[in-house]
């Protein structure tokens, strides 16, 4: 079964449109924790339009699961992830403005920059993840410059309506995630999942980790924290 790890951000954008001190992304990674999440995500913008250093820094000390700082590509970032030292962090792409989560890395075109980046990282002993597209050229780029992990994007995949095309989505999910497993590397998914989704991919045996961010949010607006993991987790069991 895949492990399940939040993404806290949307919190922190609530709370920052709020004004106020809650709700608190914090309590939130604990309150996950408890009900079992196996792991918490954080992603960190150049414009600390949501997380904020603060954040990081308190995230650090009180997650006990597995903490993935997810940061763009850029020498500024990388600092403070080499300062923070969390448990994996994910290589992302620089986005210009406009530009969303359909965006992947493009390490085949970034490979020595890519390649020196993840050296330093894996030299502090931080495992290193890159988001891709699910193409086999940047897995294969990905495993030449040291990444031990790739996330494809699902935003495509999550955002499909017919079933043929589904159908085919799931089918390269499915081989790229092999292609990354004889490479060497660990295998994630992430971006646009919900609940109606978790089960195709949880389906895919080589997907080691899952990365949910605002459906489990929103739906613990409506049934709290616990339940909502709870109810994600679930679907994972009756795959």
């Amino acid at each position: 079964m895949p492990r399940l790890c939040l993404c806290v951000n949307q919190v922190a954008q609530l709370r920052n449109i709020n004004r106020k001190k809650e709700p608190d992304p914090l309590q939130v990674a604990m309150a996950a924790e408890l009900a079992g999440i196996d792991g918490i995500v954080v992603q960190l913008r150049e414009d600390r339009s949501d997380i904020s250093d603060r954040d990081l820094r308190l995230l650090k000390e009180v997650v006990k699961s597995h903490l993935n700082l997810a940061i763009p590509m850029q020498e500024e970032m990388v600092k403070k992830a080499l300062q923070l030292l969390p448990d994996m962090v994910t290589l992302l792409p620089v986005l210009q403005p406009g530009e969303g989560d359909e965006h992947s890395m493009n390490v085949e075109g970034n490979l020595d920059y890519f390649e020196e980046i993840a050296a330093a990282l894996r030299a502090n002993n931080i495992v290193v993840s890159a988001l891709v597209a699910a193409d086999p050229a940047q897995i294969r780029a990905a495993a030449r410059a040291g990444a031990d992990y790739v996330q494809f994007n699902t935003t495509a995949f999550s955002s499909v309506e017919d079933l043929g095309t589904l159908t085919e989505q799931l089918e390269r999910l499915r081989a790229v995630a092999s292609a990354a497993n004889k490479l060497g590397l660990g295998v994630a998914a992430g971006r646009g999942l919900g609940y109606q989704h978790i089960r195709d991919i949880a389906g895919i045996p080589l997907i080691e980790e899952v990365n949910v961010g605002r459906s489990i949010l929103a739906r613990s607006m409506l049934v709290g924290v616990e339940r909502a993991v709870t109810t994600m987790k679930n679907q994972f069991e009756h795959k």
